[in-house]
């Protein structure tokens, strides 16, 4: 395995450096749970397009919904050397904020199984978050995805995580 320059092991890294997927089959089934945010900025025009529901291409927040949740359970199709989870839980809830302006994105997601879902919900995230822009894009293509990441996770041998405001 390799050191990181934090002094941590990189786990998907052989002894000489390469790719592998870690071996989990000795770690103990535990609930883990992962929560990740992102967003997406927009105009006040746009922004008002996608509450309305008046887009060209339809429901966009429950298209992003679904994109995201369908993201999720295929993490393991997009990322290389994630495992293949059977998740007991995916929540993926989009809030429109006229603060930002744009749509705030947040991901949960839960499996009972010997590794976590960290993955999955930034996955999820990021893919809720594209569909977004893909589905308004012919009213502002200027849009920005920002602020993916951890929010929070439990379970597991490294035990909890919360990130820091």
């Amino acid at each position: 395995m390799t050191e990181s320059t934090s002094g941590k092991t990189l786990t998907h890294l052989g002894a000489s450096g390469e790719a592998r997927m870690v071996d989990v089959s000795d770690k103990t089934v535990t609930e883990r749970v992962a929560m990740a945010e992102g967003r997406v900025i927009m105009t006040p025009e746009t922004l008002a397009l996608v509450i309305s529901g008046n887009a060209k291409k339809g429901d966009v927040l429950g298209t992003a919904r679904i994109a995201g949740i369908m993201a999720a359970k295929r993490t393991h199709d997009l990322i290389p050397l994630c495992h293949p989870l059977a998740l007991s839980q995916v929540a993926v809830d989009l809030a429109p904020d006229q603060s930002l302006p744009g749509i705030a994105v947040r991901a949960t997601v839960k499996v009972a199984g010997q590794t976590g879902v960290e993955m999955e919900a930034l996955t999820a995230v990021s893919v809720a978050c594209l569909t977004i822009y893909d589905m308004v894009k012919a009213a502002e293509r200027g849009m920005r995805i920002e602020g993916i990441r951890l929010v929070e996770k439990s379970g597991g041998k490294s035990g909890p995580y919360k990130a820091k405001d």
